[in-house]
């Protein structure tokens, strides 16, 4: 089986950022993460500059940023400059919809937004929540979108959790992603009707079953995101990779992987 790099999405430890930046991403570092989705640094706390020397130091690549949540009217062009300055590519957006005919405006907006991203050397990626998997004339919102833009300009950032809360068993849909979802978002779901967060291998999902679907499919990175914790969201990022590590789902670099 394959073995993958794996990042994170800090908005897990969205609080503990906001109170100690560099110690948090210390901590994130420490626990094994090589990859990591960021923008730049929050205003007043450093420099991009000192923000690329203490990503550096912690062996954390940025991988790629998220641009924005409900809103395709976002000035792009800084965030194309960031990932250029710190060695990132992917420009993330998730959307909300009100009818078929809105998933449909908003898809062609992706695809001229993706085209502008690849002028600038980014691959724009869609990430879906649960919502995606409303039908409208039959049609999942998530399958309109697939089907409606260009998949050499749009691609998704899948994410596992979501998926299942959606309905759908996120292996099955992963086999329409072939080329499409160079990057996963992985999360794990406990047993019983509140489908609360866990973390990885603390749940219901089928994880080594996941990573052959996105080995298949062509995913780079596995990316680690929890949204709400049940204790200490750090500890919750160190029990994902540990368990990873117990999967052997990890690349190492004594791995030959």
């Amino acid at each position: 089986m394959k073995r993958f790099p794996i990042a994170v999405q800090p908005y897990t430890v969205r609080e503990a950022l906001s109170r100690d930046y560099v110690g948090t991403l210390e901590k994130i570092a420490a626990i094994g993460y090589k990859g990591i989705e960021l923008g730049p640094p929050p205003q007043g706390t450093m420099s991009l500059d000192e923000q690329k020397a203490l990503l550096d130091r912690l062996g954390l690549q940025v991988i790629g940023t998220h641009a924005s949540f409900d809103n395709l009217d976002v000035d792009f062009e800084p965030l194309f400059d960031y990932l250029d300055r710190t060695g990132g590519r992917y420009v993330t957006v998730s959307m909300k919809f009100e009818s078929r005919d809105d998933v449909l405006r908003k898809a062609e907006r992706m695809s001229r937004i993706g085209e502008r991203c690849r002028a600038r050397g980014a691959t724009f990626l869609y990430h879906n929540h649960d919502w995606e998997f409303q039908r409208y004339d039959g049609d999942y919102a998530l399958d309109l979108i697939l089907r409606e833009t260009d998949p050499e300009l749009v691609k998704l950032e899948l994410d596992t959790y979501w998926v299942r809360k959606g309905g759908e068993d996120p292996v099955a849909f992963m086999g329409k992603l072939a080329g499409r979802c160079p990057l996963l978002h992985i999360k794990d779901m406990e047993a019983g009707e509140e489908q609360f967060f866990a973390e990885i291998g603390e749940g219901i999902l089928d994880f080594p079953a996941i990573a052959e679907a996105a080995e298949r499919i062509g995913t780079e990175w596995l990316v680690v995101e929890q949204d709400l914790c049940r204790r200490d969201p750090l500890d919750s990022l160190a029990i994902s990779y540990r368990n990873l590590t117990k999967l052997g789902l990890i690349e190492s670099a004594n791995s030959g992987s």
